[in-house]
Parts: structure tokens; C-alpha cells; sequence
């Protein structure tokens, strides 16, 4: 058991590693397996939830320049969206000491086996490529939540679709990264892909860099608590750096289809690890 008072650094950084890993690959943010595992663990919820917190961020810092280079991230989708998911977290992040964890935890995996089903049950891809494009169209277009993303030798235009209900939905997994610590990343990239229909690898992609702002805005909450640990946030930091940067890597390879399979299982794994913990 890790108590608050001698805490196991090697498992902290390792954790977060590998939690970074994960997230930065799939685009789920690794702090949502990240903070039930120090739960079980016997770390407090609150420091949890800020060590979660903090990986999202340092993680997301750590993919941006691999993702930019591929030109995957939209950064108007990712503007748009953290309009409410930035109140939510902050909401979120104030009613943390309210809400009872059990409850919210059944509630929570309630919403990651919705996103998980919706992960396995489209079949094949919705976008195609398009051969009339060329590689200079890569890259987000000015002006309109589409762009153009390279699919191995192709490329493959998309446009982000039901921008409203995007918007609203945004905000309630804002709530739910702020309560929770764990950055809504697992659910931010089914909302992008399986709602608003933008790609699964830029939807990852576009997940991690929002995330990563998500979690600053809940973490002014917790660090004006005090529920922050200076010596575990800098070990956590570290290992969500070298986290983010292999996970990066990896997305970078992995086809569209078996990373949505590959988030699909890592979803239902973390609803039985919420509703365990």
C-alpha cells in the first residue's frame, strides 16, 4: 500500500509512463487509468486526481511536437470544443468534494461503456481518401472545423459535423475531468469520431492537445486546495513526459481502424476498474 506519508516514487513513475503511453497512443488520456490504479493503490483520491491531472497535461506538452509535424491536430476543433470543456472542468473540479466517489465512479463507467459500444459497433471507415488531393492539402483548411490528414501514401479529407451537440457534450466531459482527474480524454475522442465524425487518428491526435488544456484549467482548482504534492507531481511530470513521446510514436503507425478497436478494449477495461475501485 502507498500511504501519503512514504510514497513509492518508482510506482508513480512508472505508472505515469505508462498511463501517458496509452493515452498519447489512443487519444484516452492515461489518467484515467492512471488515477483508479494509485486509488487502489492506497493513494489519497484528491492527490489522485491532481497527479492525473498534471501527466494530462505534461503528456500532452510532450506529443504536441511529433503530432504537429504529422500535421493531425486541429486546432480550431480543439479551440472550439474547450469552450465548455474548460467551464466544465472547473465546475467539475469544485464539486470534487461533494459528489461521493462510488457513485460517481458507476456513473462514470456507465458513460465509458456508451463510448466504447459506439467504438465497436461502426464498422470499417467513414472517410475515404480522395484521390483528387495531393500531400500539400494535409493540414487543417482556414476558416472551416475540416482538413485533410495522410493515411499512408493517401490522403483523406474530413469536416467535423453536428458542431452543436460537439459543444454540449464537451462541457459534460469537462465536468467530468475536472471531478475525476482524469482529463476526459476517453471520452473527448469517441465524441470527435463517432459524433461529430472526424477521423479516429485526428480525433487522438486533436484529444491530446485539448486535454492537456482541460487539465490546466482543473488543476488551478486543486492546487488552490492544496491538494497538489510538489515532489509527486515532478515525478509524475517526468514520467508522462517519456510517456507521451513513445505513445506519440506509436499512434504515429497504427492503423485507424485497430486504434478504434484498441480504444474500444481499453474503455471497457477502465469501466471494470471504476466500478472495482
Amino acid at each position: 500500500m502507498v500511504a501519503l506519508a512514504d510514497p513509492d516514487l518508482w510506482l508513480v513513475l512508472t505508472a505515469a509512463l505508462g498511463a501517458a503511453a496509452v493515452g498519447a497512443a489512443g487519444g484516452i488520456g492515461g489518467a484515467v487509468l492512471l488515477v483508479p490504479g494509485l486509488v487502489l493503490a492506497g493513494v489519497p483520491q484528491a492527490l489522485a486526481a491532481s497527479l492525473g491531472l498534471l501527466t494530462v497535461a505534461a503528456g500532452s506538452l510532450a506529443a504536441a511536437p511529433r503530432q504537429l509535424a504529422q500535421r493531425l491536430i486541429n486546432h480550431r476543433l480543439a479551440v472550439v470544443l474547450e469552450l465548455t470543456a474548460t467551464i466544465g472542468a472547473v465546475a467539475g473540479a469544485v464539486l470534487a468534494g461533494v459528489v461521493p466517489p462510488e457513485l460517481f465512479n458507476v456513473v462514470l463507467a456507465v458513460a465509458v461503456l456508451t463510448a466504447a459500444a459506439g467504438s465497436f459497433g461502426r464498422r470499417g471507415m467513414r472517410n475515404r481518401p480522395d484521390p483528387a488531393l495531393g500531400a500539400d492539402e494535409v493540414g487543417e483548411h482556414p476558416g472551416r472545423l475540416a482538413g485533410v490528414y495522410r493515411l499512408g501514401e493517401e490522403v483523406v479529407p474530413y469536416c467535423a459535423r453536428r458542431v452543436p451537440a460537439g459543444l454540449g457534450l464537451s462541457g459534460v466531459v469537462g465536468v467530468v475531468a475536472g471531478l475525476t482527474g482524469t482529463s476526459g480524454g476517453y471520452l473527448k475522442t469517441p465524441l470527435m469520431s463517432e459524433v461529430m465524425h472526424v477521423p479516429v487518428k485526428v480525433a487522438a491526435a486533436t484529444t491530446t492537445l485539448a486535454s492537456g488544456l482541460t487539465a490546466v484549467a482543473a488543476l488551478i482548482v486543486y492546487v488552490g486546495r492544496g491538494d497538489v504534492d510538489p515532489l509527486l507531481g515532478a515525478v509524475a511530470v517526468i514520467g508522462a513526459i517519456a510517456g507521451g513521446m513513445l505513445g506519440a510514436l506509436v499512434q504515429e503507425v497504427v492503423p485507424p481502424v485497430l486504434a478504434r478497436r484498441v480504444l474500444a478494449g481499453a474503455l471497457v477495461v477502465v469501466a471494470v476498474v471504476l466500478v472495482a475501485a
